[in-house]
C-alpha cells in the first residue's frame, strides 16, 4: 500500500528587497555608504565592521532586522526614523516571538533599545543567524556586541542565578503576572506595568553583579550583565504604575548600565565601555538624579584615563564633582577628587594632582556618612592608597608608588579579590621600574596565582608589563621561575 505524500515543508518568509533603505543610500556606492556607517559608529562608541557586502545584504532583504549595534548606528545616522522607516521588520516578528503590545517609542518594534527576553530565562544563548529560514537577525559575526559566550561565562551565569538576591531577580525580573498567559516562558514578553517587585529585582541584580565582579573580575560576566541591562530597559519601556516605583527603575537600570560599562572597561573593551556610560547618564538626566549622574562621570573620567585622554578624565571628575556637590557625601568627593588626580597625573602636571590628592585625603578623613553611596563600598583606605600608588607611578615616582601600592594590598579585605590583584600587580611593576626584581617577580606571582580565581584582562595587561620590564634580568632564578609560570599560564 503507498504510503501518503509528505506536506510540503512550511516555507520561510518571501525575501524582499529593502527599497527603502536603498532610497536612503542615495548617490554613494555600497562602499561609501558603508564607509558612512562606520564613522557613524565611532561618534557613538559602537563598533561595527560594515563593508560593502553587508550593505547589499541588507538591500537584497537578506538581513530582514539588524542585530544591536548596527541598530543603533542606523537610529544614530537617521534620527527620527524608527528601524520600520528605513525597511526593516521588527525584532519580534524575525525571530518568531509572540505580538507585543505598542511601545513606549510609539509603535512595536521601534524602541532603540534591544527587546529580548531576560538572560534570567534563556536556557542558552542564541544560535548564529537568530532568525528563521528566508531572512535573518543580524548575524554575531558582523558585530563583537553579540558574539557567543565562552564555557566560563555560563559557569558564572549559572553561579548568578543561584544565592539570594539572584533568585530574586531570576524570579521576578519578568514575573508571571506580567506575562501573556498560554505562552512559554522563552516567548513572553512583557505586556504590562511594572512594580515594585521588578524595581527590587533589578537592584538585586547590580548588587550580584558588583559581588561576583569583586571575587572574579569582569572578563565572564560581561556579555550576559548586558542582557541583565536589555531587560530592565524593557522593564522601563513598559512603564510604571506609580513614580515612586519609575524612580527606583530609572536608578536601577542607570547603575546597570554602569556595572557593564564598568565590566567591559575591566575586560579591555574600553570603545564598548564608553556608550554604557553615556546611556547611564542620559538616564540620569531624564529621571533628574544627581548622584546617577555623578556615578556616571565617575566611571567616564576612569574610563578616559586608561583609554588615554586624560584631559577628558579631569573634566568629567569635574562635572562629578559639581552634579555631587549637594549630596552630602564627602567620600564621593573624595574619589571624584582621586579621579581627577589621575587625569592630572597623566597629563604630567604634577602641582595640580598634588592638589587633587590633597583634596582627596582631606574628603575622606572626614569619615562614613549615610549620604555615601551603596556603590562606593570598595572605596575605603585601602583604595585611596591604590589610586594614589597609580598616579604617583604616572608621575615617575615608582619607590612612592611602590609604598603605596604595598600598603594597599595590605589594607585590603580578602573579599575584593580582584583588587588585591590589581595592586598586587601594581606593586610588581613599581618593583620591577626600581630594578628590585627578585622581589618584584616574587610579588607578580603571587598576582599570577590571584588570576587563577580573577578574569580581568585589565589586570592581566599591568603583568604583562611587569613582565616586559623582568625580561632583561631574565637570568636571576626568582625571575626565571616568574617567567617560565607567567608563559605556561598565558592563555593560548
Amino acid at each position: 500500500m503507498a504510503s501518503s505524500p509528505s506536506p510540503p515543508a512550511p516555507r520561510g518568509p518571501e525575501r524582499r528587497p529593502n527599497l527603502a533603505f536603498r532610497g536612503l543610500r542615495g548617490r554613494l556606492s555600497p562602499g561609501e555608504f558603508a564607509a558612512a556607517v562606520r564613522r557613524a559608529a565611532r561618534e557613538i562608541g559602537e563598533n561595527v565592521s560594515c563593508d560593502a557586502r553587508y550593505i547589499g545584504r541588507v538591500e537584497a532583504g537578506e538581513i530582514r532586522c539588524p542585530n544591536y549595534a548596527y541598530e543603533r548606528v542606523f537610529l544614530h545616522m537617521f534620527p527620527g526614523h524608527s528601524l520600520t522607516d528605513l525597511g526593516f521588520e521588527p525584532r519580534r516578528v524575525v525571530r518568531g516571538r509572540t505580538a507585543r503590545g505598542q511601545g513606549a517609542y510609539g509603535g512595536e518594534g521601534t524602541s532603540p533599545r534591544a527587546r529580548t527576553r531576560p538572560f534570567f530565562l534563556r536556557a542558552e544563548p542564541p544560535a548564529p543567524g537568530g532568525g528563521p529560514a528566508g531572512g535573518s537577525v543580524d548575524s554575531p559575526a558582523d558585530s563583537p556586541t553579540d558574539s557567543p559566550i565562552d564555557e566560563e561565562s555560563d559557569v558564572l551565569r549559572r553561579a548568578f542565578m543561584t544565592g539570594g538576591p539572584a533568585a530574586v531577580a531570576a524570579v521576578s525580573l519578568i514575573p508571571s503576572a506580567l506575562l501573556q498567559p498560554g505562552t512559554a516562558p522563552a516567548d513572553r514578553p512583557v505586556t504590562r506595568r511594572a512594580g515594585a517587585a521588578e524595581a527590587a529585582a533589578v537592584e538585586a541584580t547590580v548588587r550580584r553583579i558588583r559581588l561576583l565582579d569583586d571575587r572574579h573580575g569582569a572578563d565572564s560576566l560581561y556579555r550576559w550583565a548586558g542582557e541583565a541591562l536589555r531587560s530592565a530597559y524593557d522593564l522601563l519601556d513598559a512603564g510604571a504604575h506609580r513614580q515612586p516605583v519609575a524612580d527606583r527603575l530609572h536608578a536601577g537600570a542607570g547603575e546597570l548600565a554602569i556595572s557593564v560599562g564598568w565590566l567591559a572597561h575591566d575586560s579591555g573593551r574600553c570603545a564598548e565601555a564608553r556608550p554604557y556610560y553615556a546611556e547611564a547618564l542620559a538616564t540620569a538626566r531624564i529621571a533628574g538624579s544627581p548622584a546617577l549622574e555623578a556615578h556616571a562621570f565617575c566611571n567616564t573620567s576612569f574610563l578616559a584615563r586608561d583609554a588615554g585622554r586624560p584631559r577628558e578624565a579631569v573634566r568629567a571628575a569635574q562635572a562629578g564633582r559639581q552634579a555631587a556637590a549637594h549630596l552630602g557625601s564627602a567620600r564621593l568627593l573624595s574619589l571624584l577628587a582621586m579621579r581627577e588626580a589621575g587625569g592630572w597625573a597623566h597629563l604630567a602636571d604634577r602641582a595640580a594632582c598634588e592638589e587633587s590628592l590633597g583634596r582627596a585625603r582631606t574628603l575622606f578623613e572626614r569619615g562614613p556618612h549615610d549620604a555615601d553611596p551603596e556603590w562606593m563600598t570598595f572605596y575605603g583606605e585601602a583604595e585611596l592608597e591604590g589610586l594614589e600608588a597609580q598616579c604617583r607611578a604616572a608621575l615617575g615616582d615608582r619607590r612612592r608608588a611602590a609604598r603605596h601600592a604595598r600598603r594597599a594590598v595590605e589594607l585590603l579585605d580578602p573579599h575584593f579579590v580582584r583588587n588585591i590583584a590589581l595592586f598586587t600587580a601594581e606593586l610588581a611593576d613599581d618593583l620591577a621600574a626600581q630594578g628590585e626584581a627578585e622581589e618584584a617577580a616574587e610579588t607578580a606571582g603571587r598576582t599570577l596565582e590571584l588570576l587563577g580565581q580573577v578574569r580581568s584582562t585589565r589586570i592581566r595587561t599591568m603583568l604583562d608589563g611587569a613582565a616586559r620590564r623582568l625580561w632583561p634580568q631574565r637570568r636571576t632564578p626568582a625571575v626565571a621561575d616568574f617567567l617560565d609560570r607567567y608563559a605556561a599560564a598565558r592563555p593560548v
